[in-house]
């Protein structure tokens, strides 16, 4: 059970479940801390995912930090930023949710988009202690790759008759792992799909090597080596790489202070799992930031 149930007020003045475990130094973490039940949990074991992999990584965490767990993916699909998704709010956003953890000083860990927002709030604020950047690469994202991915996205979203209010797709009878990104069905709203394409375009213009020398903590990024997303045609047949830019830039990025670790073999889905996570962020905080115990 948690130790304290709070809420934070977004950008939007929406407001957003805060739960914090554990004792001693404070971590973010953006994830459900609540595991997924029914046939949206099944979905994701068929993707080789974790229904409950918020509390897996909470249970991880809370014998050694402060971890003040929050679904941030989840609060703005269920009340959507359409115009207003953008770096700046979203760094704001993170640090309202410190605020109402009563964190001045804190650690930040986010995997893909979430990862990316770390990056953004490490810019902003010199509140961060440490930073964690998983599935998402420091330098060289693919930025411009993403806003065509959004942006196919949301105009198949425009043009739906019927959407719900969550994403689905078709899993294969092929083993668990990487989505056949042919088959996942688009179910997504138009406001939904927006916010992300107004957050990918406020980015066109960000250099990520120069906003290195913004960042004045301890920082940690991890990949796995087969994290590449090759999209169907209706996305226009995007490659997004993950993994090139970590793989390949290593000596760059450890050059910029930044601890690297590749797992070998895994892919997007896999690399985010807690048994692969826990065992890089548990130690390197510790490491970084001591414990309360």
């Amino acid at each position: 059970m948690p130790e304290a149930k709070l809420q934070a007020r977004l950008h939007d003045q929406s407001t957003i479940a805060v739960e914090v475990h554990g004792r001693g130094p404070t971590v973010l973490l953006p994830v459900n801390p609540r595991p997924v039940e029914g046939p949206q949990a099944e979905e994701l074991r068929r993707w080789g995912a974790d229904p409950a992999l918020g509390r897996s990584l909470i249970d991880g965490l809370s014998d050694a930090f402060q971890v003040v767990a929050f679904d941030y993916e989840g609060q703005v699909l269920q009340v959507p930023k359409p115009d207003t998704l953008t770096p700046a709010n979203v760094a704001d956003d993170l640090l309202a949710v410190a605020d109402a953890a009563g964190a001045d000083r804190f650690a930040y860990y986010g995997y893909s988009w979430l990862a990316l927002a770390g990056l953004q709030l490490a810019i902003r604020t010199d509140r961060l202690a440490a930073l964690v950047m998983g599935g998402f690469p420091p330098i060289d994202g693919p930025y411009a790759q993403m806003l065509q991915v959004t942006t196919a996205t949301h105009t198949m979203a425009s043009s739906a008759s019927a959407p719900s209010t969550a994403a689905t797709s078709q899993p294969s009878d092929e083993p668990p792992g990487e989505p056949d990104w042919s088959q996942v069905e688009v179910s997504l709203t138009e406001a939904q799909t927006r916010q992300f394409v107004t957050l990918y375009q406020a980015l066109q213009g960000f250099d990520d090597r120069a906003a290195q020398a913004q960042i004045r903590c301890p920082r940690l990024c991890f990949v796995g080596s087969a994290d590449e997303i090759t999209y169907g045609e209706r996305w226009g047949g995007v490659h997004v790489s993950l993994a090139d830019p970590v793989i390949n830039r290593r000596a760059e990025l450890e050059a910029l202070s930044w601890q690297v670790q590749v797992l070998d073999g895994l892919d997007h889905t896999q690399a985010m799992q807690a048994v692969h996570v826990v065992p890089i962020l548990r130690p390197w905080l510790i490491s970084r930031l001591g414990t309360g115990r």
